[in-house]
């Protein structure tokens, strides 16, 4: 029995030190940004760039006509895939015409995916009537999918900084400052990771997806700190033309469609070793609407399961079997303890770990993120998990699902 005991600790006892460590890689990230309920960098450097213009040009007596001075090319192209998102996109292009980043800055690319609604029309309707730079880019016919969407966005883009949000999101009005402030303190970065908060009615479901997807962002980002990155969101990121560029864009998985997010990720890391972040500004929090139903739930984490066995690097494919395997260590230590009651100190023991060690994990992510009282979703969202990872993983596996409207194989 003992044995027994020891072997159904081992994974609880190994996923308690990968928490840890995990743990350790928020610290370090939250320790060296500056958590802020709003940023204004990058405001005051382009500021400061234009006073001091002013300023020479008054100290040498000439007189400027405005009209004659070219407009400086946008720090950032904010892009943005959207398929069937009229509904959504509103709200978005209001916050991004709040943004406190200077209007010459940025510019907005929304690539319409062949909406069967009004989207293109209403895009289109917007940037001529709005003060942000703003175009409508629409696909060719032979051309589908969010990978083409942001390649033709890409294209048509002229900053040297691609951020990339969904057209069902949300973005506070000091989301792109925080990305100008992080690169005045980190210009070698060429790609970085940001945080995204799932928003919801609180119910029971809302709040385990909202507790799983918040562990998902903070290990995404304990493993950048680390230096073994392993997820993203593709809700909120950004990337240097040029090391999208090096590494080949998508053209090496542009049959997979999902991923374009992590692939990005892996390869930039491997190209450029050190220069892929996480974002831990509060300001820069990108808002998403949770799953409403278990049905839709399933059909997205179906997609993001697919791309798990393309995955190149070791990293993730690591991190996926051990939680996994933590899991169903849990579920069949109560299956044993059905059976030999003896071994039930055992099994509480092992649930004692592994619950400890998300708690310690999450407790510092869920701070960050004003959503504490989550936590209390960890148990029922431990009872549920298993059976859950495993048919998502299976389905994916198999692959196939279906994403707005389209099948996809």
């Amino acid at each position: 029995m003992a044995a027994a005991g020891i072997a159904l600790l081992v994974l609880p006892a190994l996923y308690a030190g990968l928490m840890g460590w995990l743990r350790g890689g928020w610290k370090k990230t939250a320790k060296s940004e500056k958590l802020r309920g709003d940023s204004m960098g990058g405001i005051g450097t382009a500021n400061q760039s234009r006073t001091e213009e002013t300023a020479v040009f008054q100290n040498q007596n000439l007189t400027v006509n405005p009209q004659l001075l070219t407009p400086p090319a946008p720090v950032f192209s904010v892009l943005i895939a959207a398929r069937n998102e009229a509904g959504a996109l509103p709200q978005l292009l209001r916050d991004l015409a709040a943004q406190t980043l200077a209007p010459a800055q940025f510019e907005v690319l929304i690539a319409d995916d062949h909406s069967m609604d009004a989207t293109a029309a209403l895009v289109a309707a917007a940037a001529r009537g709005s003060s942000l730079a703003l175009r409508l880019v629409s696909l060719p016919a032979t051309a589908t999918g969010k990978k083409a969407a942001l390649l033709a966005a890409l294209h048509a883009a002229r900053a040297p900084w691609l951020v990339c949000t969904d057209a069902d999101c949300r973005v506070g009005p000091g989301w792109l400052a925080a990305y100008s402030e992080f690169l005045t303190r980190k210009p070698q970065a060429n790609f970085i990771s940001g945080p995204v908060l799932l928003t919801g009615p609180a119910t029971f479901l809302h709040t385990l997806v909202g507790l799983e997807f918040a562990g998902l962002v903070g290990a995404g980002a304990g493993c950048l700190a680390r230096q073994q990155p392993t997820m993203c969101n593709g809700a909120n990121l950004a990337y240097r033309r040029s090391a999208f560029e090096a590494v080949g864009g998508f053209a090496d998985n542009a049959h997979i469609a999902s991923g374009d997010d992590e692939f990005l990720l892996h390869k930039i890391h491997a190209a450029f070793p050190g220069s892929a972040c996480f974002l831990a500004d509060a300001a820069a929090i990108v808002r998403t609407a949770a799953p409403p139903t278990l049905r839709t739930l399933l059909r997205q984490r179906v997609r993001w399961a697919s791309k798990w066995r393309h995955y190149q690097s070791a990293a993730p494919r690591r991190l996926a079997l051990l939680v996994l395997g933590a899991n169903v260590a849990l579920a069949a230590g109560v299956g044993a303890g059905l059976v030999w009651p003896g071994f039930w100190p055992w099994v509480l023991a092992a649930w004692v770990l592994k619950l400890g060690a998300d708690a310690w994990f999450l407790t510092p992510v869920l701070r960050f993120f004003g959503q504490r009282k989550w936590l209390w979703g960890l148990l029922p969202l431990q009872v549920l998990y298993a059976p859950y990872a495993l048919a998502v993983g299976l389905a994916g596996w198999r692959g196939g699902y279906e994403w707005k409207g389209r099948t996809v194989r």
